[in-house]
């Protein structure tokens, strides 16, 4: 009898642990060059940065952190140098259940990262690459105009404003084909409510009635929902 309970006990135990591992987030890498400093895994809730796992580095700096995800969402891994320094000091990525890598090097934390394990990640890079090169001609655009030797006249200045409107819609245009050529990556209702919370609503409906099941029902399809619904 006592054996019989005591197999019994140790298969509720196991139970109870995969069911905990169950959708959980694990994530670990190594910070190349980091001798001392704290690691936060962080996710917004309700608008405020909150800090579900940490670690303190003291002489290697390998890290493994975990957290319970509910639904894919944007992480991130934040580094307390101690340097007085809140600059290079967090990495965004798209976290899903299961184990995501992050390789980077200490002084060149955010920018030199390497993460994998997660497939919206990968779209997520794939996104701000594309729209980076959008944006970058936006930029060209005021630095045409801050380089001007004298004051532009007013036709120079209408040109300027209409070439920076027209590549403006421009990146809505891409955001929106590009989530509507992705309506089964959890990447489709992110980029409509967190890039384009204020494109035509005709453009987000559109962008929601093709969610596969799965994505509408994530925690970006439902803020999507919501979203129409205002």
């Amino acid at each position: 009898m006592k054996k019989l309970l005591f197999i019994l006990s140790a298969f509720l135990v196991i139970m109870s642990c995969d069911s905990k591992k169950e959708g959980s987030l694990v994530v670990n890498g190594k910070v190349k060059g980091l001798k001392k400093g704290t690691l936060y895994l962080q996710h917004l809730v309700d608008s405020s940065l909150v800090t579900v796992d940490s670690l303190e580095i003291d002489g290697d700096g390998s890290f493994s952190l975990t957290a319970d995800l509910e639904s894919p969402e944007i992480f991130y891994l934040y580094l307390n140098k101690k340097d007085n320094n809140d600059v290079n000091d967090r990495i965004t990525f798209f976290a899903e259940p299961g184990i995501i890598t992050i390789n980077t090097d200490w002084n060149t934390f955010d920018t030199n990262a390497k993460i994998t394990g997660s497939s919206s990640h990968e779209k997520l890079e794939d996104y701000r690459k594309a729209l980076s090169n959008i944006n970058k001609r936006n930029l060209e655009i005021m630095l045409e105009a801050s380089k001007a030797e004298k004051p532009l006249d007013q036709a120079i200045i209408d040109s300027l404003e209409r070439a920076s409107a027209k590549n403006t819609q421009k990146g809505y245009a891409f955001s929106i084909n590009f989530a509507l050529n992705n309506k089964d990556s959890y990447i489709a209702p992110y980029i409509a409510v967190k890039e384009i919370p204020d494109a035509n609503v005709k453009y987000l409906d559109s962008i929601y009635k093709v969610l596969t099941p799965e994505v509408a029902a994530s925690k970006y399809g439902m803020e999507l929902k919501e979203l129409l619904k205002k």
